[in-house]
């Protein structure tokens, strides 16, 4: 049963992330922002994770803590169903075209959390989410997940598109980094025998 579940409260934000990383990518979201509730629900759809994620966060100050504190909640709670990461595949990448975009994301669950971001948006707001603040979920995801993360805008012009394509694109990496390969036989992946470090 590899699923993970966090609540967490602050003075910022109220939250509980629940996911199962043996899902069917069934979501439940609501983080009070429209266009992240939607990129969520595209991981959700996309990596099969199922997501149940509920953030009541201080908006009528901005919206940073929310989208910060959302992807710290998630990254812990996938990093509490990987557990050990015993028998995962561990890297994953994936080329995510959506119109006259396409973008690439190539991640390894290192437990050495890294994020290289190769990717821009030339308007200040998706919706009424702050483009500035996707970067820093991305930031905020890896960390505390344990991801080594590179993700990169080969090319593109719509914002939607741009962010949709990157969203799909982590999702489908994810999607393939967690899934148990039975030749490992539940060995950690690394010639060391542990994850991080």
């Amino acid at each position: 049963m590899r699923k993970g579940l966090i609540e967490r409260d602050t003075k910022e934000t109220r939250i509980r992330v629940a996911v199962d990383l043996d899902g069917t990518g069934s979501y439940d979201v609501a983080t009070g922002i429209g266009f992240l509730d939607h990129m969520v629900e595209q991981f959700s759809k996309h990596s099969l994770i199922d997501v149940e994620m509920k953030v009541d966060g201080d908006l009528h100050v901005d919206q940073h803590h929310t989208t910060e504190d959302s992807a710290i909640a998630l990254g812990q709670a996938i990093a509490d169903a990987l557990g050990d990461k015993g028998g995962i595949v561990r890297f994953g990448e994936a080329f995510s075209p959506m119109d006259e975009t396409l973008a690439r994301v190539a991640l390894d669950i290192s437990a050495r959390p890294y994020c290289v971001w190769k990717a821009g948006f030339t308007q200040e707001k998706l919706g009424e989410w702050d483009t500035e603040l996707i970067e820093h979920w991305f930031q905020s995801v890896s960390q505390t997940a344990g991801l080594t993360l590179h993700i990169e805008l080969l090319y593109g012009t719509n914002n939607h598109h741009i962010c949709e394509a990157i969203y799909k694109g982590f999702a489908r990496a994810m999607r393939a980094a967690v899934e148990i390969d039975p030749r490992k036989g539940g060995a950690v992946p690394s010639t060391k025998g542990i994850l991080g470090g």
